[in-house]
């Protein structure tokens, strides 16, 4: 196995602390221009949920930037991102920060999350500086400069799951694979937990795979030796989906799969066919789906946002490329609210009243049962399909109505694979 960080390590870090050890609480914007901090993986195996996320920041900028830009108390400003690939490294992650912060003068700074975000946690604490997560498995009471604005993962899961079993309840045997590391292991207890509320019987116990692997012939041979009905991907990256999907094709599998992301399933579609991606079950639409014109739906134009974003980035179309962006629409509307870009200013602005505009919906700041504290904005969210080869938004589900009804089974999970925030450290 690849080494890691922990948190209880790395947070034990004195050279961590020296580091963050004199930066400004926060910068104030500069001149006439606000800078938003980018700090996600740009290159290397986790790229797909950092490089299209920020090539659709650049996107909203110029929307915004057209339309007169941010406007605080003393006067509108631009918007500016300043990026920082941390190649899904915690080391570097922190270094990203404290530059952002210390040379750039970022007002707000958004990650991906995950193993980086013990790198980052001392100089978010030193700092003041309010960071967005992908990730709400990030948080903790201690996480208090930490929100999860858009992304719930990987508790939006079980809709996926749920959605399946009433649609498809012939469906009665599954199995799970996913890397093991901070995106993979939340997860997996996850879909653990929505297939167990959902009656549905894992024929052994996940396939946990080294994030190194790169031949995956004997991973789903293994996965498909008892012929599961149902084989989910859980939250595999990309470079993962797309060869274990491969292998499926190869070695014959013909029954449901099930996964958190399909990034780029054109080129899976591509590699096996039509018929053999025909009703993938995930949780990212294309947002020129028509159910996202629905009066509930929070992101600006998002039909016009996806032919720009095509037109200018080809095929590179995947979970996280509206993502930052909305948390940016999030940031803005506390901004001009409180009048300030301070982080304080805006992170009290941005939880008034519980409640707050997500993507897909108006959506309540939850967390404190699973996460230690009620800092993930948490409502509804999409099941898709893929149907005739497109994605295909099936219906909206409510993340808060499932864990009303299965919450104890959820903290079982995740209590068994240590991810609860008191497990965690």
């Amino acid at each position: 196995m690849i080494s890691r960080f922990t948190r209880r390590t790395f947070l034990k870090s004195t050279a961590v602390t020296a580091v963050s050890a004199g930066l400004p609480r926060f910068a104030a914007a500069q001149g006439n221009t606000i800078r938003i901090g980018f700090l996600a993986p740009l290159t290397g195996p986790v790229a797909a949920w950092g490089k299209p996320g920020l090539d659709g920041c650049m996107i909203w900028a110029e929307r915004i930037n057209a339309a007169g830009g941010i406007k605080l108390a003393d006067g509108s400003y631009q918007v500016e991102f300043v990026s920082y690939d941390n190649e899904y490294d915690p080391a570097k992650a922190r270094t990203g920060a404290t530059k952002l912060i210390r040379e750039d003068g970022a007002s707000f700074i958004m990650m991906l999350g995950g193993d980086t975000w013990p790198g980052v946690q001392p100089v978010a604490d030193r700092t003041g500086m309010l960071f967005s997560t992908l990730l709400p498995s990030d948080l903790s009471p201690d996480t208090t400069t930490l929100i999860a604005p858009a992304e719930v993962h990987p508790i939006y899961n079980v809709t996926g799951v749920e959605w399946l079993a009433e649609n498809r309840p012939e469906l009665q045997t599954a199995v799970i694979c996913a890397q093991d590391d901070a995106l993979g292991l939340p997860s997996i207890a996850t879909y653990l937990a929505a297939f167990e509320a959902a009656g549905i019987e894992m024929q052994d116990d996940p396939l946990l795979f080294d994030p190194a692997t790169t031949d995956f012939a004997p991973v789903v041979t293994r996965l498909i030796s008892k012929s599961p009905d149902i084989v989910c991907l859980d939250t595999c990256y990309s470079d993962y989906v797309h060869p274990i999907c491969e292998q499926l094709f190869q070695q014959g599998y013909k029954g449901q799969i099930i996964s958190c992301t399909a990034d780029f399933y054109d080129q899976i579609i591509a590699k096996t066919s039509r018929e053999f991606m025909e009703g993938f079950v995930f949780q990212f639409p294309d947002f020129d789906d028509p159910a996202l014109n629905a009066d509930h739906i929070n992101f600006v134009d998002p039909n016009g946002f996806y032919a720009e974003y095509n037109k200018r980035h080809p095929g590179q179309w995947g979970a996280v490329s509206w993502e930052y962006a909305s948390i940016m629409d999030l940031w803005k509307a506390a901004a001009e609210k409180a009048g300030s870009a301070d982080p304080d200013a805006v992170a009290a602005a941005m939880k008034e009243g519980g409640k707050g505009e997500h993507a897909f919906g108006t959506a309540d700041w939850w967390g404190t049962e699973l996460f230690g504290i009620d800092n993930a904005l948490v409502g509804d969210w999409p099941v898709v399909a893929i149907e005739d080869g497109k994605a295909t938004i099936k219906e909206f589900r409510s993340i808060p109505a499932w864990y009303a009804k299965h919450g104890d089974l959820l903290i079982k999970h995740m209590t068994a694979y240590d991810q609860m925030w008191n497990q965690r450290g």
